[in-house]
């Protein structure tokens, strides 16, 4: 008895043993949700198939639901049948919410990567504005500096064109004067000329007249004998 016991455990510890082992060391795998559904004449398996199988996630028309455990569907192709209730699901399967949750995250994707290259184009018009904007800035400064130069230049202009002015009126001053000492040189020389002329006169007229009187003044030889 005790040795058939032993024996019993040896067996049993082995079988544990290799049962854990091939726990240990077996491959996982998955349960298939692809499935195809026949579509018949009839609610029943003894009706004609009219469909050898509509895969699992094909979008049906619901026609028809019967207690019987069969529902009256419509393919997207047009046939119209009986096909078992239980294949029928108001959800989309895995597969299908897989497939179209990979199309969100694509179309997410492509709406990023547009957002990013619009977030690129406009970051780029937003460097073009700033070097616009500081090739204005400094635009404006030369011209402020321009202007300011002009506005010296302005200045100075005017100062010589008031000088320029008072020195015209200075001369013309001047032009007057001349004028005016000129007419009385001339009228000076005039007079001149005149006293000359009646100093000339006079002296012609005085020695007429000496020559008139003299010989009067001379005693005359007649008087002399008498004396």
């Amino acid at each position: 008895m005790p040795a058939s016991r032993s024996i019993v455990r040896c067996v049993f510890f082995f079988t544990i043993l290799f049962a854990t082992l091939s726990s240990a060391y077996a491959e996982t795998v998955y349960v298939d949700d692809t499935l195809y559904a026949p579509i018949r004449s009839g609610q029943g398996t003894e009706y004609r198939i009219l469909h050898s199988g509509v895969r699992s996630g094909t979008p049906l028309e619901l026609l028809e639901r019967s207690d019987s455990g069969y529902s009256r569907v419509r393919t997207p192709d047009g046939i119209e049948g009986w096909m078992v209730s239980r294949y029928i699901s108001e959800t989309p399967i895995a597969r299908a919410r897989l497939e179209s949750a990979n199309r969100q995250l694509a179309k997410a994707q492509e709406t990023v990567s547009s957002l990013r290259a619009e977030l690129e184009e406009v970051t780029n018009e937003r460097n073009e504005l700033r070097e616009s904007q500081e090739a204005l800035e400094a635009r404006a400064g030369r011209l402020s500096q321009e202007l300011q130069q002009i506005k010296t230049v302005a200045s100075d202009t005017l100062s010589i064109n008031r000088r320029n002015e008072d020195l015209r009126n200075e001369n013309q001053k001047l032009l007057n004067e001349l004028e005016v000492l000129t007419a009385e040189k001339e009228r000076l020389e005039a007079n001149k000329e005149s006293d000359f002329m009646l100093i000339g006169a006079g002296l012609v007229l005085l020695g007429i007249i000496l020559a008139l009187i003299v010989p009067a003044l001379k005693p005359t030889r007649k008087n002399d004998n008498w004396v």
